[in-house]
C-alpha cells in the first residue's frame, strides 16, 4: 500500500486533473463538444453514433478512441463494448481488438488507482454502494482469483471490479496480469462480432454464447482441479 504522503500527493494530483477537466470543459467549445458529443453516443447506446464519431476525427481516430475507452472505465457504468465493436468496425478485427485491449487495460489500472488512492467513498461514488457491494462478495468467495474469475464472466461489469480491487490489499501487478488475461477472450470475441455486426443482435448473442461456453469450461476445470487436490491432500 502507498505511503501516506504518496496518497496526499496522488490525491491532489486527481483533484487538480478533475478540475482541469472540468475547466477545459467549460471554457474550450472544442473540449465541451467532444465530451458531450461522447456522453450523447453512450448514453443512446448507439455503436454507430460512436463508430462515426470516433472516424470524424480521421488520422487521429485511434487516438480518440483509446481516450473514450478511458473515459467510459471512470465513468462507469458507460458500456465499453460498443466502442470495442466500433474499433473492430473501423480498423478490423485484430487491429480493433489491439486497440480496445489497450485501452481498456489503461482504463483498468487508471480505475484501480483512483480506488487505492481516494479511498471507498470516493468508489461508492462512482459505482453505487449495491454494485460495490457486489464485487466485494466475488472477493470473499474467489479471493486472489476474484479478477480472472470476474474478468472471463460476461455478465460482471469490469470497471467495478477494476474499483473494488484498488480497495483490497492486492498488488497492483497480479491485479494487472490477470486483467490482461481474463480481458483477452471477451476483447477478441467482442472484435470478432463488431467486424461482423451489420446492425443485428445474431452475432452479439453468438459471440456471448461463446464466450459463456468458455467461462463455464474454466470454472469447472478449476472446481475439479481442487477437488482432486483435496482428495489427494
Amino acid at each position: 500500500m502507498p505511503s501516506r504522503r504518496t496518497t496526499l500527493f496522488f490525491r491532489l494530483l486527481l483533484l487538480t486533473a478533475g478540475i482541469a477537466l472540468l475547466l477545459a470543459w467549460w471554457c474550450i467549445p472544442s473540449v465541451k463538444a467532444f465530451i458531450d458529443q461522447s456522453l450523447t453516443a453512450f448514453l443512446s447506446v448507439d455503436q454507430q453514433g460512436i463508430e462515426r464519431f470516433i472516424h470524424s476525427y480521421g488520422s487521429q481516430a485511434a487516438a480518440v478512441s483509446f481516450v473514450l475507452m478511458i473515459f467510459q472505465a471512470v465513468a462507469a457504468p458507460l458500456p465499453a463494448f460498443l466502442i470495442t465493436f466500433a474499433n473492430a468496425s473501423l480498423f478490423g478485427a485484430f487491429w480493433g481488438a489491439v486497440l480496445s485491449w489497450t485501452s481498456s487495460m489503461a482504463g483498468a489500472a487508471l480505475c484501480f488507482y483512483i480506488a487505492r488512492l481516494m479511498g471507498r467513498g470516493v468508489v461508492e461514488k462512482l459505482t453505487g454502494k449495491m454494485v460495490l457491494k457486489s464485487i466485494d462478495g466475488f472477493f470473499e468467495r474467489y479471493g486472489k482469483h476474484t479478477i480472472l474469475i470476474c474478468r472471463l464472466l460476461p455478465f460482471v461489469p469490469f470497471d467495478p471490479v477494476s474499483y473494488a480491487a484498488g480497495l483490497t490489499s492486492l498488488r497492483f501487478r497480479h491485479f494487472f496480469i490477470a486483467t490482461g488475461i481474463g480481458q483477452l477472450p471477451a476483447t477478441i470475441v467482442y472484435s470478432w462480432v463488431g467486424s461482423l455486426l451489420t446492425g443485428g443482435t445474431y452475432w452479439f448473442i453468438t459471440g456471448l454464447f461463446i464466450l459463456f461456453a468458455l467461462t463455464i469450461v474454466i470454472v469447472v476445470a478449476k472446481t475439479v482441479y481442487h477437488e482432486r487436490q483435496k482428495r489427494n491432500s
